[in-house]
C-alpha cells in the first residue's frame, strides 16, 4: 500500500455510520482476493463525495467495465489495446464527478472512465490512495470554518485553496495520479472545493456560506 488507511481511522473522523464498504462476494474471483478489494471489504471509504457501486440486488455482483461503456468509445487512450482486452472485466467500484471508477486487479490501479467524453484515466496506483485522497477532501468539507465576516472573505478562501493546494502536494509527492494534470476528476473536485463549492449539510463551511 501506498498510505497507511486504517478502518480506525475513518471512523475517528466520521463514525462507523458515515463509511461505506462493499463484501467480498461482490467481486469477481480475479479481483476478490486482492489488496484493494480487500481495503474496500475492510476499511472502506467515507460517503459523500465518492460513491461506491452497490452491488447488483439480484446477483449480488459488482457490474464489470463492459457492463456500464461501450469500450470501443474509448479508441483514443493511449494505451487502447491494452485496456481493450483487459479492461471489459475489470469490477467497476464507484462513481466520482461523471465517472465510473474501475479497479484493475492486476495492476491495483483505480481508472476513472468517463463514457461521456469518452476518457480513460490512470487516477490512482491503488486502492489506498483513493482512500487516503477520499478522506482527506471529505475531511476538508466537514472541518473547514469560514469567518464569516465580509471583510475576512478574500482570506477564508486563500486559506481553504491553501488547504486544497497541499491535499494534491502531499498527496502528489507519493502517488502524481490522482492530480497528474488539471483535467483529472480529483484536479476538478479539488477547485470546485476551493471555490466554496460542495460543502453540504450541516457543515461548519456550509452553514458560514449559506446560513
Amino acid at each position: 500500500m501506498l498510505f497507511d488507511v486504517t478502518r480506525s481511522e475513518l471512523a475517528s473522523v466520521f463514525g462507523d455510520d458515515r463509511i461505506a464498504t462493499l463484501p467480498a462476494t461482490a467481486f469477481p474471483p480475479a479481483a476478490a482476493d486482492t489488496e484493494g478489494a480487500r481495503l474496500l471489504q475492510t476499511v472502506g471509504v467515507p460517503t459523500g463525495t465518492l460513491l461506491l457501486r452497490q452491488p447488483d440486488e439480484h446477483d449480488g455482483l459488482l457490474p464489470l467495465v463492459q457492463d456500464v461503456v461501450c469500450i470501443e468509445d474509448f479508441e483514443d487512450f493511449e494505451d487502447f489495446e491494452d485496456f481493450e482486452e483487459a479492461a471489459g472485466d475489470w469490477p467497476v467500484i464507484g462513481w466520482l464527478l461523471n465517472a465510473h471508477l474501475a479497479l484493475d486487479p492486476v495492476s491495483g490501479k483505480v481508472h476513472a472512465l468517463d463514457p461521456a467524453e469518452e476518457t480513460v484515466q490512470e487516477l490512482h496506483t491503488d486502492v489506498s490512495s483513493l482512500v487516503r485522497v477520499t478522506l482527506r477532501f471529505q475531511r476538508l468539507l466537514e472541518e473547514f470554518t469560514f469567518s464569516g465576516d465580509e471583510d475576512d472573505e478574500e482570506a477564508d478562501f486563500e486559506r481553504l485553496d491553501g488547504e486544497v493546494d497541499r491535499i494534491r502536494k502531499e498527496t502528489s509527492s507519493i502517488d502524481p495520479l490522482p492530480f497528474q494534470d488539471d483535467e483529472t476528476v480529483w484536479s476538478v473536485v479539488g477547485d470546485e472545493i476551493a471555490m466554496g463549492q460542495r460543502f453540504k449539510g450541516n457543515s461548519p463551511g456550509a452553514r458560514s456560506l449559506y446560513g
